[in-house]
């Protein structure tokens, strides 16, 4: 015990590595302090002092009197310092030790898995998905899903779209509401002229979560007009605005009715439009409208309207992660912050959403 509190005075005073010292010389003549050693190394790790905690586990496991659940426990620690530090080829392999010993299974597959994601070794992602899911019982299929369109992104970027379109209907089978996969067949689809298939698997997205619905509205426009049918794309916009009533879609339909009947026409429609859904982004367009027939002082007034309006919305947030807040001008479909999938999304409210563009 003399020694038990000499390492905490050592503690006490700012002297970790001589705490640490005798700590581990304790070890040698009682292992039933293991606990504390594992908290102490915890504790150090928390605190960023990964070095410090991976030298006490390190040592833990070098112990022959450390019974088999004792080194597990350890294992799994320096495990996560490893990762805490960076170093992921050191991590895996305790992991895969672990598995091999058939502890701490679930805990060593959620930390394969976080590496694999890191790595973006998304083969081996799926892998262990699919047996966390079998170990757990977690429905992994969403996600499982995601790993697959990040294999179809890739071979996106190689220019492979025969399997960029296999990876995105296997995408779709494992998880059928899987936004990402139906936009991707719905893109390649639009880019190699077959705009009629393109179509069919961009409005999918309103069925498999309305919230994304912005995400597709210009290219929905795009295929519509290359078809020469911009009036089924105005019926479109008007039969699934009575479930959206979101701000993307009238702005999309203000556009169309601009192009094909005029000024007047959208002007008169985001009126009353905007009077039962207000949102600075409606504004926005209205009073660009207005400035077709304005004059003199009233254009003036306009300009300063708009200005005002504009500098509110430019530092608005288009996104927000639904589990932990986090907000951008991007879509991530995996937070950037807490790491989950599936949870950023459009923000609706009085700023109201637009339609993503394409870039030009």
């Amino acid at each position: 015990k003399s020694d038990y509190f000499r390492g905490l005075n050592f503690l006490l005073n700012e002297q970790p590595d001589k705490a640490i010292d005798v700590f581990i010389q304790m070890l040698e003549v009682d292992s039933d302090t293991v606990e504390t050693h594992l908290a102490l190394g915890n504790l150090f790790r928390r605190r960023g002092e990964v070095d410090r905690a991976i030298r006490i586990h390190q040592n833990l496991i070098a112990r022959p009197s450390l019974d088999q659940q004792q080194r597990s426990a350890a294992l799994l620690e320096l495990c996560q310092d490893y990762m805490r530090a960076g170093l992921f080829d050191r991590a895996e392999s305790l992991l895969k030790e672990l598995l091999e010993i058939g502890h701490h299974r679930v805990s060593a597959l959620r930390h394969l898995l976080d590496i694999y994601q890191q790595e973006k070794e998304w083969e081996e992602a799926i892998t262990i998905a699919r047996r966390l899911e079998s170990q757990s019982g977690q429905d992994m299929k969403p996600v499982i899903a995601q790993f697959h369109c990040e294999l179809a992104e890739a071979a996106l970027g190689h220019g492979d779209t025969a399997e960029v379109e296999n990876l995105a209907r296997k995408a779709l089978s494992i998880d059928r509401r899987c936004v990402r996969a139906s936009l991707i067949l719905g893109r390649i689809s639009k880019a190699a002229g077959q705009y009629k298939q393109a179509i069919r698997a961009l409005r999918r997205v309103e069925e498999q979560d309305l919230e994304f619905l912005p995400e597709v509205l210009e290219d929905l426009r795009e295929c519509h007009e290359a078809l020469g049918a911009p009036q089924e794309m105005v019926s479109y916009l008007r039969q699934v605005d009575g479930r959206y009533r979101g701000t993307a879609t009238l702005l999309m339909l203000a556009d169309l009715l601009q192009q094909h009947e005029g000024e007047a026409a959208a002007m008169d429609y985001l009126a009353e439009v905007l009077r039962e859904r207000p949102s600075l982004r409606g504004l926005d367009r209205f009073i660009s409208l207005q400035f077709g027939s304005a004059e003199g002082g009233v254009r003036e007034d306009l300009a300063v309207l708009q200005g005002l309006v504009q500098r509110l919305l430019e530092t608005r947030p288009r996104y927000k992660c639904c589990h932990c807040g986090f907000e951008g001008q991007s879509l991530h479909w995996q937070c950037p912050s807490c790491k989950y999938w599936n949870t950023v999304k459009p923000i609706h409210g009085i700023e109201g959403e637009q339609p993503r563009r394409n870039p030009q």
